[in-house]
C-alpha cells in the first residue's frame, strides 16, 4: 500500500481554514441575500423603526445561516475524522487479532489515507509479517533440528543398545563408530549455536592480524585426504593476505565450504583463492557442478536449505555449514555470496574488510 498523501497536521490545518472561509462567505452572502429579499418582497420592513437588537426575521436569518455552516463544517469535519479514523481502527482491530495469535492479520488502508495513517498502516503490515515469517521459521528450525538431531542419537543408542544386550561384541570398531557419531553430533550442535549467535548478534571475535593465507592452507591441507577419497583435487592460490580476523572463524567457514563442495559438488578439481583489493579480504572456492539454481541463489546461506534433498541425506549434510559461512562472514562485517562458475559450478565467496571493526 502506498503512503502517498496529505499529512495530518495539513489536513487539519486546511480544513479548519476552509470551514472558516466558508463560514465567512456564507455569512456575509446571507445577509446579503437577506436584505435584499427584504426590499424586494417586503419593502416595508426598511420604514419600520430599527433597533440596535436584530428583529425576528434577522434572528431567523442567522439561525437558518448558523445551522448551514455547522453542517458544512460537520461533513468536512466528518469526512477529515474518517480518513483519519479508519485506518487507526483498522491497525487497532489487527492489533487484537495478533495479541490472540492469528498473525495472518494485516491492517486495511487506501489511497484517501493520510501520510501518517498510511506509514502506521504499512509498518504494522510489515511487522506482521516479519512475525509471521519468524513464527514459520521457528516452527520449520524446531522440525528441522529434531530430525537433524535424531538420527545420530537413533545410531548411539542403537549400538549401545545391541552392545548392553549382547547383540554387538564390545569391539574397537564399534567404539569408532560411535564417536564418529558423536563427532557429527558435536558439529551440528556447535552450528547451531554459531547461527543463534549470529542471529541475536552476540557471536564474539577475537580478532587479530593474521595472515588469511596460512589459516586457508590449514583447512585445505586437513581436508585433503577426505577430499581426495572422494574425488576431488584441491588447488589453492594465495598470496600473503594480512587481515583482522578471528583466524579460528575463518578456518572454521573455510571447513564448511569445502565440506559443503565435497558433500554436494560432483568429483572435480577443486580451486580455492585468497586474495586483498579493495581494502577487503576475499577467500573463494569454486566447483565444477552441478550448481546451484537460480531460484536458490539468494536463499542458499539459510540454515537447513539444501539445493537436492536427497543427495544431501545420503551424505549426511546438515543443511548448516553455509549458514555458518554466512553468519561468519556478517560477524566480521562482511558478506558471503553464491554466484555461478565459468565451470558450469559455483563460486562460494566470503569477504570482510582488511581493518575489521570491533
Amino acid at each position: 500500500m502506498t503512503t502517498k498523501g496529505k499529512s495530518i497536521g495539513r489536513q487539519i490545518t486546511l480544513s479548519i481554514v476552509v470551514a472558516s472561509l466558508c463560514s465567512t462567505v456564507l455569512s456575509i452572502a446571507g445577509f446579503y441575500l437577506f436584505y435584499y429579499l427584504m426590499e424586494v418582497f417586503y419593502p416595508r420592513w426598511y420604514d419600520t423603526p430599527q433597533t440596535m437588537l436584530p428583529s425576528g426575521l434577522e434572528w431567523l436569518w442567522i439561525g437558518l445561516t448558523a445551522t448551514v455552516v455547522i453542517v458544512l463544517a460537520s461533513l468536512i469535519a466528518s469526512r477529515l475524522t474518517w480518513r483519519i479514523i479508519t485506518p487507526l481502527n483498522s491497525v487497532a482491530e489487527s492489533l487484537r487479532r495478533v495479541a490472540s495469535g492469528d498473525l495472518d492479520a494485516r491492517a486495511r488502508g487506501d489511497h484517501t489515507s493520510m501520510t501518517e495513517a498510511a506509514t502506521l498502516v504499512s509498518d504494522f503490515n510489515s511487522m506482521a509479517e516479519r512475525l509471521s515469517r519468524m513464527s514459520q521459521n521457528r516452527v520449520f528450525w524446531n522440525a528441522a533440528i529434531a530430525h537433524e538431531l535424531r538420527t545420530p542419537m537413533t545410531i548411539l543408542r542403537g549400538r549401545l543398545q545391541g552392545i548392553a544386550d549382547g547383540v554387538f561384541e564390545p569391539r574397537l570398531e564399534q567404539f569408532t563408530s560411535m564417536l564418529t557419531q558423536l563427532e557429527g553430533l558435536t558439529r551440528i550442535i556447535e552450528d547451531l549455536r554459531v547461527v543463534s549467535l549470529a542471529e541475536s548478534g552476540h557471536l564474539d571475535l577475537r580478532l587479530q592480524r593474521s595472515d588469511v593465507s596460512v589459516q586457508v592452507a590449514a583447512v585445505v591441507e586437513a581436508m585433503s585426504v577426505a577430499l581426495a577419497e572422494s574425488g576431488f583435487s584441491v588447488t589453492l592460490e594465495a598470496r600473503a593476505a594480512l587481515a583482522d580476523c578471528d583466524p579460528a572463524r575463518i578456518r572454521q567457514a573455510v571447513l564448511a565450504l569445502l565440506e559443503n563442495a565435497r558433500r554436494h559438488a560432483t568429483p572435480c578439481p577443486l580451486r580455492v583463492y585468497v586474495k586483498l583489493a579493495e581494502g577487503h579480504c576475499t577467500v573463494t572456492v569454486d566447483d565444477g557442478g552441478p550448481g546451484v539454481p537460480d531460484e536458490l541463489r539468494d536463499s542458499i546461506f539459510e540454515a537447513f536449505q539444501r539445493t537436492d534433498v536427497s543427495r544431501s541425506r545420503q551424505s549426511g549434510g546438515s543443511g548448516l555449514g553455509l549458514a555458518v559461512v554466512r553468519a561468519i562472514a556478517a560477524a566480521h562485517h562482511g558478506t558471503a555470496q553464491c554466484r555461478p562458475s565459468g565451470r558450469g559450478g559455483t563460486v562460494f565467496e566470503i569477504r570482510w574488510p582488511v581493518h575489521a571493526r570491533r
